[in-house]
């Protein structure tokens, strides 16, 4: 029963809402500001939206008829008898209310109307997979992924950050580069259940273009992703470029293992997408604050 709630949670795909957030930081420390207590909340608020969105994804898509018992993909607690409908749709809601109490205490940090984006984020959770047209199942779900685990994390987690719209020449095209990286998450995921998918008429972008094109899209989304990133990188030091080179390193390693995997071949990558994703966030992270920290101390040096 734990293992099925485990599985559940899709801990493999966490990273992806924890890379947006500490892109959203590194952001912020370009910029000369640090906040951790609202770093901290956005990094909680990211994660448990991100689970009670995989939550609905299970209760919803067994509620739909999408799912079947013996898929490639990760197991599914619901499908397979071993977690009740009720108890799944329970817990959805449980950790969206969690989210929202986490959420709002970051209104100590930030202005009134953060509580719609929150509210905007949490329905977009549940809208992914469920409602009258639900986004994962009309090739939405890449744009929604883009949205919601790129621009919003990343430009949000920056404002909550320097309490301010600075510097969006940077944040704005950072957030879009993110949320292409996140997307090929959902690539993998949709590229391994393309036959299940298009069984129950499940229309992702890979049922509707095929893997062939949304193979070549994968490495393309990695590529577009660093050029959108170049005002940043042009105003960071040159071995800052160390970043975007190594994740291209890793990006083209894993898709050449996806363009020759099938089935449950593909769940490895799965979680190797996502971990390229939260070490890309992590170096640019580490990039931005030793950047800063060397303006530090060429400041105080000028200052003796």
């Amino acid at each position: 029963m734990i293992k099925a709630w485990i599985e559940a949670m899709r801990l493999r795909t966490l990273p992806v809402s924890v890379a947006g957030v500490i892109a959203g930081i590194a952001c912020a420390v370009f910029l000369g500001k640090f906040n951790a207590v609202p770093a901290v909340l956005c990094v909680l608020f990211a994660m448990l939206a991100q689970i009670a969105s995989n939550f609905g994804n299970e209760y919803y898509d067994f509620k739909n008829g999408v799912d079947k018992k013996g898929r490639e993909g990760f197991r599914r607690g619901v499908t397979e008898g071993e977690i009740s409908p009720k108890a799944m749709k329970i817990a959805t809601f449980f950790t969206l209310a969690i989210a929202g109490v986490v959420g709002c205490m970051m209104l100590f940090y930030g202005p009134w109307w953060l509580v719609i984006v929150g509210i905007v984020i949490m329905l977009f959770a549940l809208a992914y997979s469920a409602g009258p047209y639900p986004l994962s199942h009309h090739g939405l779900g890449d744009v929604a992924v883009v949205l919601f685990f790129g621009v919003v994390p990343v430009v949000f987690t920056c404002f909550l950050q320097t309490e301010s719209w600075e510097g969006l020449q940077f944040v704005v095209p950072t957030s879009v580069a993110i949320g292409l990286l996140a997307a090929n998450v959902l690539i993998v995921n949709n590229y391994r259940d393309m036959e299940d998918d298009a069984a129950v008429n499940k229309r992702t972008t890979v049922v509707i273009f095929g893997r062939k094109i949304m193979s070549r899209v994968y490495v393309w989304f990695g590529i577009i992703a660093m050029l959108l990133m170049l005002p940043l990188w042009l105003s960071l030091p040159i071995w800052t470029l160390v970043t975007p080179i190594l994740y291209m390193v890793l990006h083209i390693s894993t898709w050449r293992q996806l363009k020759n995997a099938v089935g449950a071949q593909l769940n490895p990558l799965l979680g190797k997408t996502a971990m390229n994703l939260l070490v890309f966030a992590v170096l640019l992270l580490i990039c931005c604050a030793l950047h800063m920290e060397g303006h530090v101390c060429a400041d105080y040096y000028f200052y003796e």
